[in-house]
């Protein structure tokens, strides 16, 4: 009887894995996105490090960045990353995911105060993660910064 009960759990994680890839590969960026992400992937990983180290942020939201970082550096994903595509997608939508998440609980503010690469790029960061259009905040922290000043 306990092999029938194990066997539906089995089952029943296998299809919820099966789902998921569904998912993500719907949602899974272009290569024109995914070149972006890429680009400024260790700008984020440094976001997100100095997200995690910053004391004035509350316990949660640094735990929550602690377990990201942790995540990704297993070796191991949800989705093997040598799958073209949604490989590295489950990565990204969980970084997306918790960036929106700190920046809604911690305010835009602080991922602006510890942004460690150009201004264009977190203009970028927050077009993809959605952190520009979170109900309930400002506009996006780059105020004084102008569309011009971005472009050259």
């Amino acid at each position: 009887m306990w092999w029938q009960t194990l066997g539906g759990v089995l089952v029943g994680l296998v299809l919820l894995w099966v789902a998921l890839l569904l998912v993500l590969w719907r949602v899974a960026p272009g290569a024109d996105r995914t070149r972006e992400v890429l680009r400024l992937l260790p700008d984020v990983l440094r976001l997100v490090s100095r997200l995690a180290r910053d004391p004035t942020l509350p316990r949660g939201v640094r735990v929550r960045l602690w377990l990201l970082l942790g995540y990704l550096a297993l070796p191991f994903d949800l989705v093997p990353d040598f799958l073209p595509v949604i490989g590295y997608a489950d990565d990204a939508v969980l970084v997306a995911w918790t960036l929106r998440s700190v920046a809604h609980r911690a305010g835009l503010d602080a991922v602006d105060r510890h942004w460690p690469g150009t201004p264009d790029g977190l203009r970028v960061v927050g077009r993809l993660t959605g952190l520009d259009r979170l109900p309930g905040q400002d506009a996006w922290p780059l105020v004084g910064v102008e569309d011009d000043d971005l472009a050259g």
